[in-house]
């Protein structure tokens, strides 16, 4: 295992906590401009479960725990905009009235998943679940790219973002143990989904007639 200075460590997770605070400020304000929601429903609920847990529960050295407060509140007006604005992307899928309780049983079975894994695994920072969901999010981001056939509530800027803001972690921790196949396993195949969903949305983009350095 080698040994990363403070410093090091501090300076990777900054800047990623900067990535991805850019990244959910960029999310809320496409969801708001085109009134949708710009986060998968699992990947939602999966993120605000980690936020909540490691910023309330589970607390984490600093400056990480200041920035998963951050970003609880950040991902509380994602869950806003999709409560708000989600219902119309179920329709023909799910009936109204199953839509609210849809959100309560994935939000507590992903609470439920993150808390329980962290502690099966003594993995008191949550590296594990953080870099699982990640892998779920970012072939998540993917498949709502196809299915809404749209770029509706995404933009170039967040992809990149969403993407820096993981890769530079996924470093940090390579840094500090590259003999740990599974991690390992999750840092590649999330840059792969994140890479394949930066070029999907560029050529969607192009393809949809907008600007894509144009659109935030």
């Amino acid at each position: 295992m080698a040994t990363v200075s403070p410093e090091t460590r501090i300076a990777f997770q900054i800047a990623s906590g900067i990535c991805w605070t850019l990244t959910y400020i960029l999310i809320i304000r496409r969801g708001f401009l085109d009134k949708t929601y710009g986060m998968p429903l699992a990947a939602l609920c999966a993120n605000i479960s980690w936020e909540f847990i490691f910023a309330f529960l589970l607390l984490v050295p600093s400056p990480q725990n200041y920035v998963n407060v951050v970003w609880f509140g950040f991902d509380a007006v994602i869950v806003f905009q999709f409560l708000r604005y989600g219902r119309s992307g179920f329709k023909g899928i799910l009936p109204d009235r199953y839509f609210y309780p849809l959100f309560v049983v994935s939000l507590v079975v992903a609470f439920g998943g993150v808390l329980t894994m962290s502690y099966e695994f003594q993995d008191l920072i949550g590296k594990y679940a953080a870099f699982s969901q990640n892998l779920m999010m970012s072939i998540l981001f993917v498949a709502m790219l196809v299915r809404r056939n749209s770029v509706s509530g995404q933009s170039l800027y967040i992809a990149l973002l969403k993407m820096i803001g993981t890769l530079l972690p996924s470093i940090l921790f390579f840094m500090m143990n590259s003999s740990a196949p599974f991690m390992n396993y999750l840092f590649v195949t999330i840059f792969a989904f994140d890479l394949i969903y930066v070029i999907a949305l560029y050529l969607k983009l192009k393809e949809a007639g907008i600007r894509p350095w144009a659109r935030f």
